[in-house]
């Protein structure tokens, strides 16, 4: 008889779940969601779809504890528990099942009525809040400024000497720099997964070097060289470099103004409403400062400053470091790798057209640069892939669970 069937969410009877923050389960309903341990967004359960207590249930908050028994145990705050809650699926409509008119009204219950003792230590250490970079903690804010003091150094180096010991300073600077950016990106608001950094690091350092070296060689190529060396894009690598600075001051004012909206907020949608002008607001923020580090570049340098395709490099890597860093790392791989792989397919096919009957293979590319010149390559490429990332990234990070929950340190 249907009478006899029992629930687990009604019952109480589910199994706790096991992980940090907030961890996998194994059962079905609210509560269910894919292992966010492998790098992976996680997948959510539908609000319709996700069953609540059944009619009759004398405490269905007790029953939700005991499903989320590890995230309760863990939580230092309400705020993580409701983030953790969202993370598996759970909306406030959901809520609403639960007697409750929101996720955070549930979560402060849970909080509340979970069990613990007093003189036991705390399961985990409170996260500190969240400081914008340069206010009271001088030393993240020199960090930030030392990828663009040493990539400018080595640009002033190379320029007054010659020969060997001109490529003997340009690498020994190349080395120096990606040294501080790897420090830089191991703390602060940009730091994320080791094992979710390392797999974007090729297409990142591919990306550079065809913004300092690939629009004169597609230029060369189209003109049937490359008969000799050709002259590198510093402008825009030394803009890039010194926008580190810019990048994380706007990545931690975005993440202490979202955290600020998380612990005033009443309600998931009135978070994600709240969050997504601050978003698009160190965005813009951090693309102005782009913009003009790119001018002043290049007047310095005597170059051109390739605002399209540097500025739309800029912008992915902010977008793709910004969603590691709060645990979204495969949406970024992906769309590095696609941008990488256009602008690689670009001079392939460039050089391939030289091959007997393989004309065509240039057309696509010969009409691009023809309208627009050679800079537009990578324009489109990083441009279209920043697009989409943005778009994701209004998406996700405007959840409660992407600044609630501490995320694995790199």
């Amino acid at each position: 008889m249907n009478e006899l069937h029992t629930d687990p969410e009604a019952t109480g009877n589910a199994p706790a779940t096991r992980g940090r923050g907030t961890g996998t389960s194994s059962g079905t309903g609210i509560g269910t969601e894919a292992s966010t341990t492998d790098g992976r967004e996680p997948a959510t359960v539908s609000p319709a779809s996700a069953p609540g207590p059944r009619p009759g249930t004398a405490d269905p908050v007790k029953a939700l504890m005991n499903r989320h028994h590890d995230l309760c145990a863990r939580a230092v705050d309400h705020l993580e528990i409701a983030a953790g809650l969202e993370a598996h699926g759970v909306t406030d409509r959901t809520a609403a099942r639960f007697r409750h008119r929101d996720v955070f009204s549930l979560a402060e219950e849970m909080y509340a009525r979970f069990p613990r003792d007093p003189d036991a230590p705390p399961p985990h250490p409170a996260p500190a809040p969240a400081h914008h970079p340069g206010t009271g903690r001088p030393a993240p804010a020199l960090l930030a400024l030392l990828p663009g003091l040493l990539c400018a150094a080595t640009v002033v180096a190379a320029r007054s000497t010659a020969g060997r010991s001109r490529l003997a300073l340009a690498v020994l600077g190349t080395l120096l720099v990606g040294l501080a950016v790897r420090t830089l990106l191991r703390r602060g608001p940009l730091a994320g997964p080791h094992r979710a950094a390392s797999g974007t690091r090729g297409w990142t350092f591919w990306l550079l070097t065809y913004a300092f070296l690939g629009d004169g060689l597609l230029e060369e190529g189209l003109t049937g060289g490359p008969d000799g060396p050709w002259s590198p894009a510093t402008a825009p690598l030394l803009a890039l470099a010194l926008a580190c600075a810019p990048a994380v001051w706007c990545a931690g004012l975005f993440t202490a103004l979202a955290g600020r909206r998380l612990g005033t907020s009443r309600a998931l949608d009135d978070f994600a409403a709240s969050a997504r002008p601050v978003l698009l607001g160190a965005f813009a923020l951090f693309l102005g400062a782009l913009l003009g580090l790119l001018a002043l570049c290049g007047t310095l340098l005597g170059e051109h400053p390739a605002y399209a395709g540097a500025g739309a490099l800029g912008a992915l890597l902010l977008l793709a470091r910004l969603l590691t860093a709060h645990g979204f790392p495969h949406a970024p791989a992906v769309a590095l790798a696609t941008a990488g792989a256009a602008e690689g397919l670009s001079l392939a096919t460039v050089f391939a057209s030289r091959l007997p009957g393989c004309s065509l293979l240039s057309v696509p590319v010969q009409t691009v640069t023809d309208a627009w010149g050679a800079g537009s390559v990578p324009a489109l490429a990083c441009g279209t892939a920043a697009t989409v990332l943005l778009l994701h990234a209004t998406r996700t990070l405007t959840r409660a669970s992407a600044h609630a929950v501490p995320h694995e340190p790199r």
